[in-house]
């Protein structure tokens, strides 16, 4: 086709659109966990903050979101089943009682060894090696800073 004009692309392609692949891959990725983690009887979201504790051992509501974007009363239902299923306990910090300290139970503590299987076992289910998984981190990376801070905001 070298040579020939290509019809020109739709600007509002529902195809063409970055939001549109984000939302796709999100919801893809999402669902291809569901069956890694159901043995550990976690679901996504509780991933998430079983990966903040084990790397943080302990952190309090505040920093937990932070540490995960997201909002204390999203964390409220995932923390409680969390601490439900034995993984996790909360406790008020001895030096501000309005401070709720998040913890690993040893039960939470064990469960990592069966976690560090889940990078593996995603990568072959997404047939990607761990460069193809840093590169995408990384654009995914660059996404998220580009949209949190854009660059000219007036810009249409």
């Amino acid at each position: 086709m070298h040579g020939q004009d290509l019809p020109e692309e739709d600007p509002l392609a529902l195809e063409s659109q970055v939001c549109f692949a984000l939302t796709l891959a999100s919801r893809s990725v999402i669902a291809a966990y569901r069956p890694v983690l159901e043995p550990m009887n976690l679901t996504h979201p509780q991933y998430l903050v079983m990966l903040a504790l084990w790397e943080h051992s302990t952190l309090s509501i505040k920093e937990l979101g932070r540490h995960l974007s997201i909002d204390s009363g999203t964390l409220s239902p995932l923390l409680k089943r969390l601490e439900g299923h034995g993984y996790i306990f909360r406790k008020r910090s001895p030096d501000d009682a309005r401070t709720v300290k998040i913890s690993l139970t040893e039960k939470g503590k064990e469960l990592r060894k069966e976690a560090e299987k889940v990078p593996g076992t995603m990568m072959k289910r997404l047939g990607m090696d761990e460069a193809e998984v840093r590169a995408l981190h990384a654009s995914m990376m660059k996404v998220i800073a580009a949209a949190q801070n854009p660059s000219d905001p007036g810009d249409a």
